[in-house]
């Protein structure tokens, strides 16, 4: 588990560095070793030069999607939001119109709950059933896929209310507080609820990401346009979010590159074990391909981080051309 002062050993040698700073180095370690994915690096500067700056230094939500411009409803929002943020490998048995995004379909289900009836109460999460779950989100047991996801849910729910009813007095705001402005700080304390210990094992060495605990720091940046609650004066220690449509587009557009035999499974749908080399070899290379085009368009006088460009491709991954095209599935709760 992350220790107190923001960080870890490294499973080979006993230096201790920064928790982000442990993802970098391990994601870097993993992906100059991959057999299965390669970042043609010689395409970095290239495809650095073509990315709109305007776009990439204005990050955004969707108003329609999201619980927007409510104080600390808002910070209660995100962080509900963040706790259930995960599914992507369960959705294509879960959406009868692939047109829609599930993440879409959760995020607005939420928004329209809070729009309803305000935050649900931390006490409420914790106690939180299968049933009130699955009414929440306007889901029916349709088939497996959904019951499994809800259950996942559920559970993910139940830990988010005992985390902030026991550590922070029932205050979402508090969680934040005790961030101390620091994005560090916040994904270490998110990181001690189970299902958002985000690390994988590849040859020895532990290999973390702590994606969705990234992600909910980045949203509440965003969503308070970094002021307030929103603000951390460590915003561009983030990494690239290590999910499964941000190395969709990093593919689609030639940064990465898929072995043959892996390129044909996820094209056929075929899904990948969570945590297996290939999953995780795609999700190291997508955060080291991260740091080397915020390195190039920093370079060219762009004052972007890994938190504005993620933004910026993952909005680009909801285009037509990118949806028509599979990414890799895989059943996990940390994406």
């Amino acid at each position: 588990m992350p220790q107190s002062q923001g960080t870890t050993n490294l499973s080979r040698g006993t230096l201790k560095l920064p928790l982000l700073e442990e993802v970098r180095r391990a994601c870097r370690q993993v992906a100059e070793q991959a057999d299965s994915v390669e970042i043609d690096t010689a395409a970095i500067d290239s495809y650095a030069a073509a990315l709109p700056p305007d776009r990439l230094l204005q990050p955004e939500m969707e108003p329609a999607v999201h619980y927007l411009w409510h104080g600390r409803e808002t910070v209660a929002y995100y962080f509900t939001l963040g706790a259930v943020n995960f599914g992507s490998g369960y959705f294509p048995e879960i959406l009868t119109n692939h047109r829609k995004s599930g993440y879409r379909l959760i995020a607005a289900a939420l928004t329209r709950h809070f729009a309803g009836y305000g935050p649900i109460p931390p006490e409420n999460l914790r106690r939180m059933s299968l049933a009130d779950c699955t009414r929440l989100f306007r889901l029916k047991f349709t088939n497996h896929a959904v019951q499994e996801l809800m259950k996942l849910y559920t559970r993910a729910l139940n830990d988010l209310g005992g985390f902030v009813c026991d550590r922070f007095d029932g205050d979402f705001s508090g969680v934040v507080e005790a961030a101390g402005r620091s994005v560090e700080r916040l994904v270490q304390l998110l990181a001690s609820m189970p299902l958002l210990d985000d690390r994988a094992h590849y040859r020895g060495m532990t290999v973390p990401f702590y994606k969705r605990a990234q992600l909910n720091a980045a949203d509440l940046c965003i969503a308070f346009a970094g002021q307030g609650v929103g603000r951390f004066d460590d915003i561009d220690r983030l990494t690239i979010c290590a999910d499964n449509l941000v190395p969709h587009v990093l593919r689609q557009d030639g940064i990465l590159r898929y072995r043959d035999d892996l390129a044909e499974r996820i094209d056929r749908g075929e899904p990948l074990a969570a945590g297996s080399p290939e999953e995780v070899e795609i999700r190291t290379c997508s955060v080291y391909a991260g740091e080397l085009l915020v390195e190039a368009l920093q370079r060219r006088g762009v004052r972007v981080n890994a938190m504005t460009l993620d933004n910026f491709l993952w909005h680009r991954g909801q285009g037509t051309a990118y949806r028509a095209r599979p990414r890799h599935l895989t059943r996990t709760t940390f994406y």
